[in-house]
């Protein structure tokens, strides 16, 4: 049989571009559509593997892809957001979450592939409403993909007829390791599960493959999307290498049991051939809902097991910060709210706990230049942004109850205390940006200048931890060395100043050198207010 290999490449790439930029343009559809608080939804709503296998299947079909879902969840768990055990129910949730393109392809929705499209464009281009627009661009991709499927299917069709291939795929019968490895590689080199799953599904439907050479490459497509979580987690915490690894064992697990029993499982899906006279593509989708499903039904119990053998396969001591608020508890809001704000302000202490930490991450980057410290002062930022939301939710809760004067004036000066323990966050991470900066650009402050910076930085840190200290004990006796210190810091401010302007004039640095040294020393300047600002509303109470 003659084959026009030319034309059946350049149909076969072209719908699969088409069909790649489909699916990420219909994913960015649904999380528009779902709003901005995906990360929320995974802190939130995670306090047991069970809901949070329900989390990830629902952030899964926002997000249309296991993989980003999985690496969000690394990125949870290296910032402290979420633990091991919550994250693992998270991820067997975008397993089965992944499914859903697999079953819309099924569908074969084909034949209105190009009303989708049509309907998609008009709401993109001539609606104005955010939410239609949204809607256009999910209608769009989802058109698109079904096109870009047809494309590649039959660009491929050809292939069917050839003898070569009906013996490889006879091979990949006969020895199904081999199929696992052609879906691992296949799913790692385009860096989507959807997409090889839906090629399978075109291949199926086009007679090119049997189902006992699909479900092998079907299982190893499974085991190729974790392969990208773990690049995301090198360089990351210990238990974020743990989480990624997590994902990996979880499938790789689910390959041995299902292949062991594949001739069970093709029995299965051939009776629901007959029961429900499945169309091809659909019988591909059945089976990748079922492995997914079958296989968090296998492991769900033995979430305990999994991450003992994750900690021996990633030893290692871990510096992930844990932010759970195990003092805010919701009982104490209507039963007692002296106790509630009690309990609020041993938060707020720890928040500065936090603040104090990420400020001494911060300068040990400056010193060392070594990213990953750079890193972990962001994401310490990452978790006083998050007990700042928690914190202030709590009091809010908590105002709406009958307080005492007493209690009235310590809910306000613990409000007062997390704006500006927050804003001390948020300038520690403008220091690290601007550190980002001098590592990017190869920028060269003198020593005289290091040394003028580190004065002010240890001036300030110094008020921070004494005003956190005032906030902590009541100690009122340091409050005047903090008010001299933060002259001292006024002071020092101006002169550093003059003498960058000094030096400035001699060129003994460059313009771009002195405005990150300006920059930084402002943002030092600031945080040692906001050491003031805390000791100045400790005493309203």
């Amino acid at each position: 049989m003659n084959i026009n290999w030319q034309e059946m490449m350049v149909q076969f790439v072209g719908g699969l571009g088409l069909f790649l930029f489909s699916i990420k343009y219909m994913g960015d559809g649904l999380q528009k559509w779902a709003g901005d608080r995906l990360r929320d939804v995974l802190d939130r709503y995670t306090t047991n593997p069970l809901s949070g296998v329900l989390v990830g299947i629902i952030v899964t079909i926002l997000l249309h892809s296991s993989a980003a879902t999985a690496i969000i969840t690394v990125g949870l768990v290296s910032a402290g957001f979420l633990t091991l055990r919550q994250s693992i129910g998270v991820i067997m949730g975008a397993n089965v979450g992944t499914t859903l393109t697999a079953f819309l392809i099924g569908f074969n929705l084909g034949n209105y592939a190009y009303i989708l499209v049509a309907i998609g464009a008009l709401s993109i281009y001539f609606v104005r409403t955010p939410l239609f627009q949204n809607i256009g661009q999910l209608l769009f991709g989802l058109g698109g993909m079904f096109i870009g499927l047809d494309l590649m299917s039959n660009g491929m069709a050809p292939l069917a007829n050839l003898n070569s291939f009906v013996e490889w795929s006879m091979k990949i019968s006969e020895f199904p390791l081999f199929g696992v490895l052609i879906g691992i590689m296949s799913t790692f080199i385009v860096q989507s599960s959807s997409v090889t799953v839906g090629i399978l599904q075109g291949m199926f439907d086009e007679g090119m493959l049997p189902i006992h050479t699909a479900l092998p490459i079907l299982f190893g497509e499974n085991i190729g999307t974790t392969l990208t979580v773990i690049l995301a987690s090198i360089g990351t915490t210990v238990m974020a290498r743990r989480t990624a690894v997590t994902h990996l064992l979880f499938n790789l697990i689910g390959t041995v049991v299902f292949l062991t029993f594949v001739n069970f499982f093709t029995l299965y899906l051939e009776w629901l051939m007959n029961i429900f006279n499945l169309q091809p593509r659909m019988v591909i989708a059945f089976a990748h809902g079922s492995f997914n499903i079958g296989n968090v039904m296998l492991q769900l119990p033995f979430i305990g097991v999994m991450v003992w053998l994750v900690t021996k396969i990633v030893p290692g001591e871990d510096s992930t910060v844990q932010i759970s608020a195990s003092q805010l508890d919701e009982q104490f809001i209507s039963a007692s709210p002296s106790i509630a704000i009690g309990q609020a302000k041993e938060e707020v202490i720890r928040m500065g706990d936090y603040s104090i930490e990420g400020l001494k991450k911060t300068w040990n980057y400056f010193e060392t230049f070594d990213r990953q410290i750079g890193n972990e002062a962001l994401k310490i930022e990452e978790v006083i942004n998050s007990m700042d939301r928690k914190i202030t939710d709590y009091l809010i809760r908590v105002s709406s109850q009958s307080l005492s004067d007493t209690d009235s004036t310590r809910h306000h000066v613990l409000l007062e205390n997390i704006r500006d323990i927050e804003r001390i966050g948020d300038h520690f991470e403008n220091i690290v940006e601007l550190i980002d900066d001098i590592v990017a650009n190869r920028v060269q402050f003198s020593a005289i200048a290091k040394q003028e910076l580190a004065e002010m930085y240890e001036l300030v840190l110094q008020n921070v931890e004494a005003a956190l200290y005032v906030l902590n004990t009541n100690d009122y006796t340091r409050i005047e060395q903090i008010e001299k210190r933060e002259e001292q810091i006024d002071q020092l401010e101006r002169v550093l100043r003059k003498k960058h302007i000094h030096r400035l004039n001699k060129g003994l640095c460059t313009a771009y050198s002195g405005i990150v040294f300006t920059d930084m020393m402002s943002n030092l300047e600031r945080i040692g207010d906001h050491a003031v600002n805390l000791t100045e509303s400790t005493l309203q109470k």
